[in-house]
């Protein structure tokens, strides 16, 4: 057995955002179809929300479903809406039983009434929860994001509720769908690529990154810990002073 990691007076990131990679390639490593792959991430996900509450992480943002996923071959994009179907409603029943504060970001327009109306009743039974702050990316595109907070400065600009000139960095970030929420410190890739796949590029311009081979459904607890041992490793600067 592996020793375990002790991360006992480490700084630990107030903010991880993570990019759940490899469900299909640890399904195909085991000759099993890509859903069950896509099933057992989906368990993965419970058990890094509790480690990493348990590790004094305030807030852990993943990205479930992107825009792009609706490229994916129809039967596997059914399968995944099914999935969330099910997380979502199990996910009002632990976000009580955890204190777990529970929003969603992405645009919502393009998922069926069903999901919405469940993603409206977790983020209301959740909203006065005060344990960590879990943000899931679904139907999320960063760039998407970015197109639809430009196209609403853009009219408040035309109906006067905002001048022109008043548009700065912070007031771009309220028009966001990760208004109110602090960006990342830390962001995580599994499955060895190295790439951002349009996830939070306005809010990663600071943050560390982490990349793993390991796929998805493998990343442990102890592989948490690794993400934030290298984090305290990094020599953080912001215009040339030290964090």
């Amino acid at each position: 057995m592996a020793e375990k990691i002790d991360i006992t007076g480490l700084n630990i990131p107030q903010h991880v955002a993570i990019i759940l990679d490899g469900n299909g390639r640890w399904a195909k490593k085991r000759f099993l179809p890509r859903n069950a792959g896509h099933a057992a991430g989906a368990k993965n996900v419970e058990k890094i929300i509790e480690d990493a509450h348990d590790m004094g992480i305030k807030y852990l943002t993943m990205y479930a479903f992107s825009t792009e996923n609706w490229n994916r071959p129809e039967d596997e994009v059914k399968a995944l809406m099914k999935l969330l179907r099910n997380y979502l409603k199990d996910c009002i029943e632990r976000a009580n039983k955890n204190d777990m504060k529970v929003r969603v970001i992405g645009d919502k327009s393009r998922l069926d009434d069903d999901i919405i109306d469940r993603i409206n009743e977790l983020e209301e039974c959740s909203k006065d929860n005060k344990g960590i702050n879990f943000i899931i990316a679904i139907n999320y595109g960063s760039r998407d994001e970015i197109r639809r907070a430009v196209t609403k400065i853009s009219q408040d600009v035309k109906d006067g509720v905002i001048e022109s000139r008043d548009i700065s960095e912070n007031l771009i970030s309220s028009y966001l769908d990760t208004a109110g929420i602090p960006d990342p410190d830390l962001l995580i890739r599994t499955s060895g690529e190295i790439r951002l796949s349009n996830y939070l590029l306005w809010q990663l311009a600071y943050t560390e990154f982490y990349f793993t081979d390991v796929l998805w459904p493998d990343f442990d607890k102890e592989e948490l810990k690794k993400a934030i041992v290298k984090y305290n490793q990094r020599d953080r600067r912001f215009g040339g002073v030290k964090a």
